[in-house]
């Protein structure tokens, strides 16, 4: 009997310290799963699937319309309008953020485009070798050193940083079609340009992998973060039509493939 209780002992000391450490590791984990750029990523979630659901609902299929009834020179035209009318905010955040050059560029771009390139229907100043690089608010203060902040998800808006956030009002005040007085026109252009923002969208959607929430999470921040440092922390990853990984060289050790077992 004696001998069955400390064996009854025993292994309930093994099973509580057993439980003991899975608790232990459970919150380390925990820990460290969350990401650190994104500590609202609850609260983020929640959005995110509203987002989702509108996205899922409304506005895919009917920018999956538009593409199939809208010829594609339309389609470009469109795109050309709208990022022609863009050029104006990228000028002025250019003299914010010093770049005298790129605001130069900005400013040709759109004198170009809304004359030669009628309204910024066609985009003639690319065709002649004239671009400037996107700035708007939330980059400009980045360049003046504000932090970035946490990962936010906004309704409606989408993928967002606290900065970022902070710059959009400032983004809209910049914006011509903000100034139209006619709330028809201005509510119907502005909902043109968000179906065509969101056509544009639909191939790209292809290369999205596992967790949807961290892949457009993660691809929004490094994005942001080479548009903020003007490429110094690399390649565009999105330079291309596939995104690029980055690979220690220690994850592959060649001396384990046989020149053999490609003979074949």
């Amino acid at each position: 009997m004696v001998v069955k209780q400390t064996g009854f002992a025993t292994r309930l000391l093994v099973a509580l310290a057993a439980m003991a450490m899975l608790a232990g590791c459970a919150g380390r984990v925990t820990v460290e799963e969350r990401h650190p750029d994104d500590p609202w990523e609850g609260f983020n979630r929640q959005v995110f699937s509203f987002n989702e659901a509108i996205d899922r609902t409304v506005l895919k299929p009917v920018a999956r319309g538009y593409r199939a009834v809208t010829p594609q020179p339309v389609q470009t035209g469109v795109g050309n309008f709208f990022s022609n009318l863009g050029e104006i905010r990228t000028t002025l955040n250019s003299l914010l953020q010093g770049k005298p050059a790129n605001a130069g560029l900005s400013t040709s771009r759109f004198l170009i485009n809304t004359t030669v390139g009628i309204a910024g229907l066609w985009d003639f100043a690319t065709h002649m070798g004239i671009t400037a690089d996107e700035e708007d608010f939330g980059q400009t203060l980045g360049v003046w050193g504000v932090g970035e902040g946490p990962y936010l998800v906004l309704p409606l808006l989408g993928p967002s940083t606290v900065r970022d956030t902070s710059g959009l009002p400032l983004d809209a005040y910049t914006y011509p079609l903000t100034y139209v007085e006619d709330d028809k026109v201005r509510y119907g252009l502005t909902a043109l340009r968000i179906v065509d923002v969101r056509a544009g969208l639909l191939d790209q959607e292809e290369l999205i992998r596992g967790d949807r929430y961290v892949f457009i999470r993660d691809a929004y921040l490094q994005r942001r973060r080479f548009e903020v440092s003007d490429g110094e922390q690399g390649d565009d990853p999105f330079a291309s039509d596939e995104f690029d990984f980055d690979f220690d060289d220690d994850d592959f050790d060649d001396s384990e493939f046989d020149d053999a077992d490609f003979a074949d």
